[in-house]
């Protein structure tokens, strides 16, 4: 008779898996199969920063921009960018609005985390007599923690609030990036105009020092004179360095803002940002009226204080006694099985939960002061603004009325000086004045245009003079981020 191969085991000859290894296959397999699995994720070893090239690869979806007058813009650097598609391609692109949004993914995970049931916990043990005539005894336990669930909708309240005010808080901060381009957009142009007029007055000064300078080593000239247009000469000059510092200082900022590498050159569109009268005052009136239903920083912090308000029931919840009841079935060594339950009950005497109750009310009056404070402080600073936005306007007002005098006056000077009927200190005197002239309008009207920026921002969302319509598009825009 041969013996059996391995492929032919008989019944009795047949391995089998033992009945309870063969149980918990099924209850390992159904606990594995949630789990989460680890990969490493290495860090960059270079700069990412988006370079040119990347940056004709960029597409943005208007729809996710968080304004009105953004989501309705189209995004095509291929011409240029204009001050809509710069302010899109900072929310888009910054590298802090990134980390915020990480924020914002670690709070809705919290969230998901808060509202989940607590697990129940199994308790093995098991006993092996020496004696004869015994069996081995066992303890099986099933219990759940009680007062977890009890605080589950009060933990989840919590975290839901937190991820609202997150979110809010996310939008205002992209808000701000929106305001902070489009100052950057003002300011660049701005500094584009005003380089050209500063350069045609140091080539002035200089002209002047040079024909000065020839004309005292002729004897013709006293030295005090020269002097003088040495003086004008240097501060021409460390005025136009001083714009050319700030124009490079200003294409930083705006790299930086917009996630750029350094030796990036944008290609800005002419216009945009030109707007620079005052909003009307029963345009801001409705404005701050609506402020603490529109400032999603402000409508961030009456999500905090919700969420404040949660946590603070939850610390009053948590002074009952802690609960968690089971079930369970036992063996003792003589054979004999029973079953039944077990209570875990924490007995309130000492602590009774009083510290963190006293936490979080304390907690809770801070967020409520926090968030008087900055609605009042939101209400003085557009009063700033409004004030100084009228004074820069008068100041524009009068520059530009006393502008065309001096322009006409710098032409005939021109012409003059052309036919040799005007000396060159003459000519470059009336020069020098309309350059001043012109720059001083064109830095008012800088001021006035960044001024009126930051009071859109400081009032929530772009306002104009129809605020019906900017109110209720900027509404719909908070109610989706608040739900």
């Amino acid at each position: 008779m041969t013996a059996p191969t391995a492929a032919s085991h008989t019944p009795a000859t047949r391995p089998r898996c033992p009945l309870r290894l063969r149980a918990l296959v099924p209850l390992c397999a159904l606990l594995l199969g949630g789990c989460a699995t680890y990969h490493r994720e290495p860090l960059a070893p270079q700069d990412t920063s988006t370079s040119a090239r990347s940056l004709e690869r960029i597409r943005i979806d208007p729809s996710r921009m968080p304004l009105p007058e953004l989501a309705a813009h189209r995004f095509d650097p291929a011409d240029g960018l204009d001050i809509d598609e710069v302010a899109m391609l900072a929310v888009a692109n910054n590298p802090d609005l990134k980390l915020a949004r990480d924020d914002l993914g670690i709070a809705r995970a919290q969230a998901y985390s808060a509202g989940l049931l607590p697990d129940p916990q199994l308790a093995i043990s098991s006993d092996y007599p020496g004696a004869a005539g015994t069996t081995r005894a066992f303890n099986y336990g099933l219990s759940i923690d009680v007062m977890a669930i009890v605080l589950r909708s009060a933990n989840k309240q919590s975290a839901d609030a937190t991820v609202a005010k997150t979110d809010l808080g996310l939008l205002w901060q992209e808000w701000q990036v929106v305001a902070q381009a489009r100052q950057l957009f003002i300011r660049t142009r701005f500094q584009q105009d005003t380089l050209p007029l500063l350069q045609q007055q140091r080539e002035l000064a200089r002209a002047r020092y040079e024909r000065m300078a020839a004309a005292r080593r002729d004897g013709n000239l006293t030295d005090d004179t020269l002097s003088a247009a040495l003086i004008a000469w240097s501060d021409a000059r460390k005025q136009y360095i001083d714009a050319e510092r700030a124009a490079a200082q200003t294409h930083h900022d705006l790299n930086a803002l917009l996630g750029l590498a350094p030796d990036v050159r944008l290609q800005l569109q002419s216009g945009g940002g030109d707007d620079v009268a005052p909003l009307a005052d029963a345009t801001l009136d409705a404005a701050l009226a609506d402020l603490a239903r529109r400032r999603p920083d402000l409508i961030a912090l009456q999500a905090g204080y919700e969420a404040q308000e949660q946590k603070y029931r939850a610390a009053i919840l948590s002074q009952f006694p802690s609960l968690s009841v089971g079930f369970v079935r036992a063996r003792d060594t003589s054979n004999i099985y029973t079953s039944g339950f077990q209570i875990n009950l924490s007995l309130p005497i000492f602590n009774r939960n009083q510290g963190n109750v006293a936490i979080e009310k304390a907690t809770r009056q801070r967020l409520r002061d926090e968030y008087q404070t900055r609605l009042n402080q939101a209400y003085a600073d557009v009063a700033r603004l409004r004030e100084d936005s009228a004074i820069l306007a008068r100041q524009l007002q009068q520059s530009e009325r006393a502008l065309p005098d001096l322009e006409h006056a710098a032409r005939q000077a021109g012409a003059a000086y052309a036919e040799h009927d005007l000396t060159l200190g003459a000519y470059t005197d009336a020069q020098s004045v309309a350059l001043a002239k012109r720059i001083d309008v064109a830095t008012l009207r800088e001021a006035l245009a960044e001024q009126r920026v930051g009071l859109q921002a400081l009032l929530g969302s772009a306002v104009s003079d129809a605020p019906a319509d900017t109110f209720s598009s900027a509404r719909n825009f908070i109610d989706t981020h608040a739900k």
